[in-house]
């Protein structure tokens, strides 16, 4: 194997790769978005970018990342390959939220490479406790998270306006379809080069391994049909008693979450004008977030994310304290009917749970060494799957974000990583993860992927499917039910991944600012409000 030589890059430790080195040289002209799959080594063109303006710029490297685990993950990785010729101590560091300000100060004054959370440098920066003046590059990981008031945008700008050199790489796997969103990462970073690659170009081939995906159809057993017949009469009636309020919406069938959306602007805008039906509305809305929400678990998840769910609906309708919409919610009698065929329930009747550990059974008899990742978009699902795979005999480990809900307790960054690293080491062959698995973070090349559901992001979708066939061949399984929203969120991220990855190619090699704009403009699919669902996030659900 051929490896990278460079004064500033440990001998023998990074691979050299042409189109890695082909994409750093063009980074290091001007300040560059890089698209690459997960897997294609983004973090290595990162490394051969600020190896080189360690050189010839001086200076101090920063890089940016979202959680502290992808912080530790990138200052475990540049400790390994960076190389000083004058070593110091304090060289490479790394802080979050958690190291005590003038421990930051300090850490970042004396330091040639920093890894850092936004948040905590935008506040560090706020109070004065140091600049970015002489820092050479800024390395913004994930940055499609480059919007609104994310933190990246004030770093970007705030870098720009106050560093002597200054220099902005940009990477991710997935930008996004949306033309506004992909316009607002570049205009927030100053991009005005675009570099990316997939695995059909000639330079990358030699890298790539065989990758299958398999969707598998799954039937939507007959109570849970029952249920969401009966919940979709309940929307059913909710849009009838909006339209009497004199609010416009179309069939339940083509409501989109931006039809829902486009309602709830309305409703506060009447509200604020002194409309005082719009309150009621506002409490009919609520309910239609509810009831869709309940229906996409009947459909994608099963019987136990939807009684649990359904339990949570009734106890706070039930209570002095909820809200109006919950009350008003868990005294229609279709909503008693509801709760009487959850109640006689027993254990998860979907058949997903079931077609999961046969796929994983069979994936461990044939390969009894394979890792597998099984990603669900919501807590109750891992948990229920865990404890479902350890009824089947297979060892489960389940992997979710920080925050705690009630009896539902989060995990820390610090036992994320020792999931991680414990998954790693074969200490269980299965990892079931919510959407906190999907983004950076170095879990190790998995042999299988399993999608419980298909999800509508393209961004989700693609940060999935990249975590097999990095290392060798990996299959990808994703679990439709059939007539649901998992069709649909199926044909939508399909449609999306084909828009941005066909968009991004057009946007490289442009030659300055407004030419990538002007691409960007012609982006994305016309079709892509009237088609596109709800971006149903990690364990995110509408509020009780």
């Amino acid at each position: 194997m051929q490896t990278i030589q460079h004064p500033f890059i440990k001998q023998d430790t990074v691979e050299s790769r042409q189109y890695q080195l082909a994409i750093a040289m063009q980074a290091l002209e001007e300040n560059t978005l890089v698209v690459l799959p997960t897997g294609l080594g983004k973090t290595v063109v990162a490394l051969l970018v600020a190896a080189s303006r360690l050189l010839n710029a001086g200076g101090r490297v920063l890089i940016l990342a979202p959680t502290k685990p992808l912080v530790e993950q990138h200052l475990t990785f540049f400790e390994r390959t960076l190389e000083f010729p004058d070593k110091q101590e304090g060289d490479c560091v790394s802080f979050t939220g958690n190291t005590p300000p003038k421990k930051r100060s300090d850490l970042f004054e004396k330091s040639r490479f920093c890894c850092a959370t936004p948040q905590v440098i935008q506040n560090d920066i706020i109070n004065g406790r140091y600049s970015l003046s002489d820092v050479s590059l800024l390395i913004v990981d994930e940055c499609h998270r480059a919007v609104g008031n994310y933190a990246y945008t004030y770093l970007a700008e705030e870098y720009m306006r106050t560093a002597k050199k200054p220099l902005i790489l940009g990477m991710t796997a997935s930008p996004g379809s949306q033309a506004s969103r992909v316009s607002e990462v570049c205009t927030h970073l100053g991009i005005t080069n675009v570099e990316t690659r997939d695995e059909t170009d000639p330079d990358v081939l030699p890298y790539i391994h065989e990758r299958t995906v398999e969707f598998i159809q799954v039937e939507l057993p007959v109570p849970l049909k029952r249920i969401v017949q009966i919940i979709e009469g309940m929307i059913d009636s909710r849009i009838g008693a909006l339209a009497g309020l004199g609010y416009s919406l179309p069939k339940r069938e083509g409501l989109s979450m931006k039809a829902l959306s486009d309602l709830n602007t309305t409703i506060q805008e009447r509200i604020a004008a002194g409309d005082a039906t719009a309150y009621q509305a506002a409490s009919l809305y609520a309910e239609i977030m509810k009831l869709r929400h309940a229906v996409i678990l009947a459909e994608s998840q099963g019987s136990i994310a939807l009684s649990s769910y359904l339990q949570k609906l009734d106890s706070e309708g039930r209570s002095k304290k909820g809200s109006k919409a919950s009350q008003r919610m868990v005294k229609d009698y279709r909503f008693s009917e509801v709760m009487r065929i959850v109640s006689g329930l027993s254990g998860e009747i979907h058949p997903k749970a079931g077609i999961v550990a046969s796929i994983i059974r069979d994936q461990l008899i044939n390969v009894p060494e394979s890792k597998i990742i099984v990603f669900a978009s919501y807590r109750d699902s891992v948990s229920m799957l865990v404890q479902f795979l350890s009824e089947e005999g297979i060892t489960g480990c389940r992997f979710v974000g920080q925050a705690s809900k009630q009896k539902d307790k989060g995990l820390s960054q610090k036992k994320q990583i020792e999931a991680i690293q414990r998954f790693r080491g074969g200490e269980y062959p299965v990892l079931v993860a919510t959407s906190v698995g999907e983004e950076g973070l170095d879990i190790p090349a998995t042999d299988l992927v399993i999608f419980y559901e298909a999800v509508p992001s393209e961004i989700r979708s693609i940060q999935r499917k990249g975590r097999t066939g990095r290392s060798g061949k990996g299959s990808i399984i994703v679990l439709v039910t059939k007539g649901t929203s998992d069709e649909t969120f199926r044909y939508v991220s399909s449609r999306k991944e084909k828009a941005m990855a066909s968009g991004v190619r057009r946007l490289q090699n442009r030659s300055d600012r407004d030419e990538i704009q002007s691409v960007i403009e012609s982006f994305t699919p016309a079709d892509e409000s009237a088609t596109t669902p709800d971006e149903v996030s990690g364990s995110n659900e509408p509020p009780l």
